[in-house]
């Protein structure tokens, strides 16, 4: 209905807009409406509480308390910061103590490794000189009752068979997932092609590699009837310069100096090993039969690299047992042409000297299976050096026997090609190492120096500098 207000409300009213435009926090809830004549205890008691002393108190000293919480909040703050960054602290160091024990472990384990392997590499350089220093010995013990060279070959040759048996053997012994024979065999084949071993793939790769095989034993076995073992062995360490000079024309393979000079070193050995018997016609025979063997093994290696490129442990004994078969299938027409043409022949099977063939065939065999476990247990260098230290040896075991009397010149030309020899085993960055090692020498020692030079009050002075307090100027 129409009702009139009273003066005491609209100033009630006017007091309510003041203190709701003062404390806008106010709700408009608490203010409201009442009938006249009517109590309204919610609305004075609303009005009461909000302008009590005490809620005005409570209201000013909020922002107070905040600040107070903040400051207690903020010192609270620093102590938690300062517990937090000691823990990272104490993470950081124990992050990098975990991580200096890595290294340790690792440089530990690099060092255990780089250890092991140089022992297996000087048990696999005396194995490997041993090996071929013995089978030299033993053709020229079987010579004195039994010389027929090619026979010899074919006879070695065949038991490249039992190489991948022995490397089979040698993988159930080691491997934790065995695999069968003919799973591994045609694993193995890999290295003829994607479609593996076929019958044309066999007749096309392994003829023309059987064919070297048998002309560079059958050439080394010429030689060391005409010349002696220490001779025959340095000269046939020139095919690492035949293999430099074939692979420089056919590979395009980079140029090297040093080993342009390995090559000139290695032809005047030979040159100089042919005038030490003052050009004998059986000297100068022997010289060609040696050097036409290096040769032939060098166009073996640069031939293989070209169309078959490199082989794995289990490949290379794939390859080399089928050198083995077709030496046996194609080629054993040729020592039975030989033997009833009489240009080798023996009275009968039961006289062969079969302890010296089958010690030279094993102890070939033992040579070719150590090169190539070499290259996966140690640093293929050590095998060519393995090689080279055939020849000292050949020379001490002659000069046991007697058998070579050493002149000047003889002994020139020995050590002109194992110095050839060893000249090729240098890596192709050789030049840029050398530099890299000369300039950090250079630095080492120029660091000494300045550290002898610089007076000791300079660093303590640096020291003071950077332990000591920093003075900041007052504003």
């Amino acid at each position: 209905g129409n009702y009139k207000i009273s003066p005491g409300h609209l100033a009630v009213l006017e007091i309510l807009k003041l203190v709701y435009s003062v404390f806008p926090g106010t709700s408009r809830s608490s203010v409201t409406r009442c009938k006249p004549g009517a109590n309204c205890p919610s609305s004075h008691s609303g009005i009461s509480r909000q302008l009590s002393p005490l809620s005005v108190t409570e209201d000013s000293s909020a922002p107070i308390l905040e600040l107070q919480n903040r400051g207690s909040s903020g010192v609270c703050g620093h102590r938690v910061e300062r517990q937090n960054r000691s823990a990272d602290d104490g993470t950081q160091t124990h992050s990098e103590n975990s991580s200096q024990e890595n290294r340790i472990k690792a440089r530990c384990l690099s060092c255990t490794s780089m250890v092991l392997k140089g022992i297996w590499g000087l048990l696999i350089i005396l194995s490997v000189s041993s090996s071929w220093v013995g089978t030299t010995q033993i053709v020229k013990i079987t010579y004195k009752n039994f010389y027929c060279p090619f026979f010899m070959t074919w006879f070695s040759t065949n038991w490249n068979i039992m190489f991948f048996p022995v490397y089979y053997s040698g993988h159930l012994a080691t491997a934790q997932e065995k695999q069968s024979p003919m799973k591994k065999f045609r694993e193995c084949s890999r290295i003829f092609g994607e479609d593996g071993l076929t019958l044309k793939l066999f007749l096309k790769r392994t003829a023309p590699f059987s064919i070297l095989w048998t002309l560079t034993n059958y050439l080394y076995l010429l030689a060391l009837k005409k010349l002696t073992a220490t001779d025959v062995s340095a000269l046939f360490c020139c095919n690492k310069a035949f293999v430099f000079l074939l692979s420089w024309i056919v590979l395009k393979d980079r140029f090297m100096g040093v080993r342009i000079v390995a090559a000139i070193m290695a032809i005047t050995g030979i040159v100089m090993m042919a005038y030490a018997d003052n050009f004998h016609a059986d000297s100068i025979v022997g010289v060609a039969f040696a050097v036409g063997s290096a040769s032939t093994s060098a166009l073996y290696k640069v031939l293989f690299k070209m169309f078959l490129g490199s082989a794995n442990f289990g490949e290379a004994a794939h390859f080399v047992s089928t050198l083995g078969f077709f030496n046996l299938i194609f080629i054993s027409f040729t020592p039975v042409i030989l033997y009833f043409t009489k240009v080798e022949h023996w009275s009968s099977f039961a006289a062969l000297p079969w302890g010296c063939l089958c010690g030279m065939a094993g102890l070939w065999l033992a040579f070719n299976i150590l090169v190539n476990v070499g290259v996966v247990l140690t640093y293929p260098i050590l095998i060519s050096i393995g090689t080279v230290l055939s020849v000292p040896g050949n020379a001490a075991v002659d000069l046991l026997k007697q058998e070579v009397i050493f002149n000047v010149v003889r002994l020139a030309a020995t050590i002109i090609i194992c110095i050839g020899f060893l000249l090729m085993l240098l890596p192709e960055e050789w030049d840029e190492i050398t530099l890299r090692f000369i300039n950090s020498l250079k630095e080492k020692k120029s660091e000494e120096h300045v550290d002898d030079v610089t007076d000791p009050s300079v660093h303590l002075r640096g020291r003071g500098r950077a332990n000591g307090t920093v003075s900041i100027p007052l504003a």
